[in-house]
């Protein structure tokens, strides 16, 4: 038997087993659908499912995309009193990633977000306004580089429901959101480069929560 015919095989051995071994309920239960519970409650937001990025233009011709690794926090939202809805987040200055590491070790300097000095972005709510079932405006205060600033995400929820797919510590009643907002870099004094990186930045965030309250 040639080395192809039996290669071949052994693929084909081990698809199959792949399959009868459970791999197929898996694939089932990830496929993605909106859940339409309520959301109402106190959740931890999951690290492992949940991210903060932006993008922000690069010498006139391009766009660059950057993301932070280390995210942390809680939000309750309350349907019968909005005024008890809240939202706090921690960002880890330190673990962004733009995938090119000079670029990266240089953004942790003095020059922008001086990660020695000030090693934490932190997000804290001060109201909810809802525009709908699904969306609605978050305004805040948001500390970055050592500079409190207001800002207004835009805010959707992707859904909300019991997950009894996903094992613990990432599965339960879960919700999921994602947010907008655009802020100028100069604002919170990170002004560095002002010729060849765009003042205004667009920051998204995407958060999935795991209810810990009622």
């Amino acid at each position: 038997m040639s080395s192809l015919r039996l290669s071949t095989l052994c693929r084909a051995a081990l698809v199959s087993g792949l399959i009868s071994g459970g791999f197929v309920p898996l694939a089932h239960a990830a496929r993605y659908h909106r859940l339409t519970g309520s959301p109402n409650g106190t959740y931890r937001i999951d690290p492992d499912h949940s991210l903060a990025w932006f993008t922000i233009g690069h010498a006139g011709v391009a766009v660059v995309v950057g993301r932070f690794d280390k995210m942390s926090g809680t939000y309750t939202f309350d349907s019968a009193a909005p005024s008890r809805d809240a939202v706090a987040i921690r960002i880890a200055a330190s673990s962004i990633d733009t995938d090119f590491p000079m670029r990266d070790h240089d953004l942790r300097g003095p020059d922008f977000f001086n990660v020695r000095e000030f090693p934490t972005i932190s997000f804290r709510s001060t109201r909810f306004k809802p525009q709908g079932a699904k969306t609605g405006l978050l305004y805040g205060r948001l500390t970055l580089h050592g500079v409190t600033r207001p800002v207004v995400f835009h805010v959707r929820e992707v859904g909300a429901g019991e997950v009894a797919a996903l094992p613990k510590p990432w599965g339960g009643y879960l919700s999921g959101y994602e947010a907008t907002t655009t802020i100028r870099r100069s604002a919170f004094g990170m002004a560095a480069y002002a010729g060849m990186i765009a003042n205004r930045v667009h920051l998204h965030v995407n958060i999935e929560g795991v209810r810990t309250a009622r």
